[in-house]
């Protein structure tokens, strides 16, 4: 967390899970929105609010991750969105001035509305264009709405990030420079933000499977033939997931209020115990990072 930045109590604390959502899904404690859940939410929301001047701008509660700033109504009044883009898991609306910086935290979504649709619990921020809005929604409070004057790169946030899987510069040359001399399990340093944004939990899991590398394997131990197998088949499962619509885990729907469905078909991902879809052997959970990791003992080596 960036010094600078004031501490949320609620951050330390957690918060008591839904009993509907452990209903759902065993191992939501740590899941948030990963690349393709950012990715589809801003391809969703672009074409309803680029080149549309802000009108309004409500906020509900500012005690987010990071408390919304008194001043970002004024701030934002009239001004007209020049971009919507992704950087990393951030959604980014670019002003000219200035760009907002937005993430969804564990829990958060945005929402495009008709204006004038009712708040409820948990809707924290509307940012008004006029007939529409949109709203941000974030019942645990870990997510951030955040002003940034002038070059948005050049905020904490995003200063420090790694290359986009997605694009150019991530390639088997890459991560095997990346893993040389790194003693950290693999699936650690595909979900650091400094060597590679945007792959959490699920899709580092599910993209080791596909790559048949085990997750707790050392990353500097990985040949170079491993490593391009490996940046394939992550750029292979985050492309699947933005064509299945995302991960609809804890309270991620898309723009529209649809829910994605690449949690119907995980390889391995939440489903200790069931049958490897490739071998039919058991499914292996154990704890890594204090986050759940699941791999199949046969097919990755």
């Amino acid at each position: 967390m960036p010094a600078n930045f004031p501490h949320n109590s609620a951050c330390a604390a957690g918060n008591v899970i839904c009993p509907v959502c452990r209903a759902l899904t065993r191992n939501r404690s740590k899941i948030m929105p990963e690349l393709p859940e950012v990715e589809i939410t801003c391809r969703g929301i672009e074409p309803h609010v680029l080149g549309r001047r802000i009108t309004a701008v409500v906020v509900r509660d500012a005690r987010l991750r990071w408390p919304v700033a008194d001043s970002l109504a004024t701030t934002l009044a009239r001004l007209k969105v020049r971009a919507v883009r992704r950087r990393a898991k951030y959604l980014i609306l670019e002003f000219g001035k200035g760009a907002l910086i937005i993430h969804l935290g564990m829990s958060g979504s945005l929402r495009l509305l008709a204006s004038g649709e009712k708040a409820r619990p948990h809707d924290h921020v509307d940012i008004v264009f006029g007939d529409t809005l949109l709203r941000f929604r974030d019942p645990r409070r870990f997510g951030c709405v955040i002003w940034q004057p002038g070059d948005a790169e050049k905020h904490p946030l995003l200063r420090d990030l790694g290359v986009e899987p997605l694009g150019l510069e991530f390639s088997g040359d890459y991560l095997h420079q990346a893993t040389r001399h790194r003693k950290v399990a693999i699936k650690q340093l595909l979900m650091n933000q400094a060597v590679v944004v945007g792959v959490g939990n699920i899709y580092a899991s599910e993209s080791l499977f596909r790559a048949g590398i085990r997750p707790q394997t050392r990353s500097g131990r990985l040949s170079r033939e491993r490593c391009a197998a490996l940046a394939g088949a992550v750029v292979e499962t985050l492309q699947e997931s933005l064509r299945a619509g995302g991960s609809s885990l804890r309270d991620y729907v898309h723009s529209n209020g649809e829910l994605g469905r690449f949690q119907l078909q995980t390889l391995v991902y939440d489903r200790a115990g069931a049958q490897c879809r490739h071998c039919s052997t058991p499914i292996r959970e154990f704890r890594q990072g204090q986050r759940s990791t699941f791999y199949c003992p046969r097919c990755q080596i």
